[in-house]
């Protein structure tokens, strides 16, 4: 697969790979879905391999598991997690993705082509196409004559591997006397939750956001409130937690921003994200990033969130 996966940062542009589901209507009728992945989560895309059943795998959707250069990689029949009929047009694609530091593979019906977009043109799915999807879709972009969906494989493997969920080690004791003001932004409403929920455990005051370009608007107004009454700006947050792919503004774009503000930059930003890997740790550094932390990690977010806090004051004191 031929691509530029390394966009330069904070530009709010992203690269797809669009494919698409031949699926069978209630009606008998064919249909062709089109559904696209970041370019970042590809490892590449290869024919459909020798497959081994897994008879213990709990989810009829994983078709079992095939070897690729000596690694065992479990593989997800797509339409039946989404639900649909497929229907064999062709001889089937597989799409081998990493994040989380996990390697999983997508059955498909084939691979288009691949797009480069701003995540300005990625709107949120409605209600509707929500529900149809397993909840399993982020983003709704429009591409010359159709509409691609953008999946969200992260919610995909998490409800097939329990493990890879959001977790925080309760053992830690984490009332120290002070709640800190952490503010998050997700375009997961999953993720947001549950990240809203541990941290309180942790002992943060949170206020979470939809995307970068809600959490930037939202940060101008608390600079705002802050120099209007005089106070300090860690008064109303401390410490600003983002997700990388969200539409509108991306997490790499919403970072760049707080530090090229002169007042923002103080805040020690940190990228929450499944695309925190070795090969696109750079994209954060080039931003400022104060620190990237890989999805599902949130105990050590957490405790680096407080360090974060607690260094920025020794350096104002």
């Amino acid at each position: 697969m031929q691509t530029n996966i390394l966009l330069e940062s904070g530009t709010n542009e992203l690269e797809i790979v669009e494919f698409f589901l031949d699926e069978i209507e209630i009606d008998g009728t064919s249909y062709r879905g089109y559904y696209g992945v970041n370019v970042a989560k590809v490892l590449e895309i290869i024919r459909m391999p020798t497959v081994t059943e897994l008879p213990e795998s709990g989810h009829s959707c994983i078709l079992g598991a095939f070897n690729l250069r000596s690694q065992v990689i479990p593989l997800v029949d797509l339409s039946m997690w989404l639900g649909k009929h497929r229907e064999e047009t062709e001889p089937p694609k597989v799409i081998v993705t990493e994040f989380n530091n996990v390697c999983t593979a997508f059955q498909v019906s084939g691979v288009n082509r691949i797009h480069r977009i701003s995540w300005e043109e990625v709107e949120p799915p409605s209600g509707y196409v929500a529900n149809l999807s397993n909840q399993s879709i982020t983003g709704v972009v429009k591409i010359n004559d159709r509409i691609i969906f953008l999946l969200d494989l992260e919610k995909i493997v998490a409800n097939l591997n329990p493990d890879l969920a959001l977790k925080l080690d309760e053992a830690i004791d984490w009332e120290d006397g002070e709640r800190r003001r952490a503010l998050i932004t997700d375009d997961s409403g999953l993720i947001r939750e549950m990240l809203t929920d541990l941290l309180e455990k942790a002992n943060f005051q949170v206020e979470a956001h939809n995307n970068g370009r809600e959490a930037w608007n939202r940060l101008l107004h608390l600079k705002s409130l802050a120099e209007e009454s005089d106070r300090n700006l860690t008064d109303y947050v401390q410490v600003v937690v983002s997700d990388i792919e969200m539409p509108a503004m991306d997490g790499h774009s919403l970072c760049k921003s707080i530090k090229d503000d002169p007042v923002l930059k103080q805040l020690p930003v940190i990228l929450f994200s499944s695309l925190i890997t070795d090969k696109l740790r750079h994209k954060g550094e080039s931003v400022g990033a104060d620190l990237q932390v890989s999805k599902p990690e949130v105990t050590l977010l957490a405790q680096r969130a407080v360090a974060l806090i607690e260094e920025r004051r020794q350096q104002s004191a």
